[in-house]
């Protein structure tokens, strides 16, 4: 009996997947590998947007980048949503932990910690707008304890806390999403592992530091990629409450005002070139110093 329909079959088998992967990976490089080729192009070129002439100027626009402070500046914003987005982790994992156990209405708990993440960030810009405006919702709030209304601050006015504004708006708005992910990782560990430890008189505080912790170190730490990520390429939030106005300005809405606005596109190409070096630099650093562990827990 020949082998050659054997062969066939074994040579379609290992095409077939590929051909399942082929129309993902058409879009995946169309629209994100080359858009990207296109901005380290961009970059090296004097391109303001509209003419058709692109002339390349080397590094120049690097250059530019880094002997301008008001360019640079404006990364020291991201420390605010960095360190809320610290914030956020940090009581997403307490919700996850709490509501992971038996716990009256968590089902309810769990739909009003997520539904933040639902609504658009257009609506939440906008419904931040008149909470934080004079005389709305938070000062009304505050005038309940007999704060007077000439003694509130300008939440949105003030350059000195506008930013603390800002980001407690993004821990409200993206807490849903490091809570689901906690509770998923969570609820995966294997039960028989809260029972041993529980006939070994282990507390909640012990349950979570020798098993919740290690088991879901990996969703920790890509919760710790996405909060500096994220930090990092804030845009819709200040952009739409404030317009970057009173010191808000984050590194996207720079980039954005510097093709848009000033016509330079490739400066803002380079700046988003420097922001994508920073964010795998960062991954990378993560990777290395918490490198991801094999956790056997049985």
């Amino acid at each position: 009996m020949s082998n050659a329909p054997v062969r066939a079959t074994r040579r379609g088998w290992r095409i077939t997947p590929w051909l399942f992967l082929l129309v993902p990976l058409v879009l995946l490089v169309t629209f994100t590998y080359v858009p990207v080729a296109n901005m380290f192009w961009y970059s090296t070129t004097d391109w303001n947007g509209i003419s058709k002439v692109k002339s390349s100027v080397g590094l120049d626009n690097y250059v530019e980048f880094f002997t301008r402070p008001e360019l640079f500046r404006v990364f020291w914003v991201s420390l605010y949503y960095l360190a809320a987005s610290v914030v956020q982790i940090a009581l997403a994992l307490y919700f996850a932990t709490i509501l992971s156990f038996r716990t009256r209405f968590k089902n309810l708990f769990k739909g009003i910690l997520f539904f933040p993440y639902l609504i658009n960030g257009v609506a939440i810009s906008f419904i931040f707008l008149f909470f934080f405006q004079p005389g709305g919702t938070l000062d009304t709030l505050i005038g309940l304890f007999g704060v007077p209304q000439e003694s509130m601050p300008l939440w949105l006015g003030d350059p000195s806390i506008i930013n603390f504004s800002l980001a407690g708006t993004s821990i409200w708005r993206y807490l849903g999403l490091n809570f689901v992910l906690f509770l998923g990782a969570i609820q995966s560990i294997p039960p028989h592992l809260y029972e041993a430890a529980e006939l070994d008189g282990a507390g909640r505080w012990s349950q979570f530091r020798y098993i919740i912790a290690p088991s879901i170190k990996p969703i920790i730490s890509l919760s710790f990629i996405l909060a500096v990520s994220g930090s990092l390429a804030v845009f819709e939030i200040p952009f739409i409450m404030t317009d970057g106005a009173n010191g808000s300005t984050t590194f996207v809405i720079q980039t954005i005002k510097t093709a848009f606005e000033s016509n330079k596109v490739g400066l803002a190409s380079a700046m988003a070139v420097v922001l994508l070096v920073i964010v795998l630099l960062v991954t990378w650093l993560q990777r290395r110093l918490v490198p991801e562990e094999e956790v056997e827990l049985s």
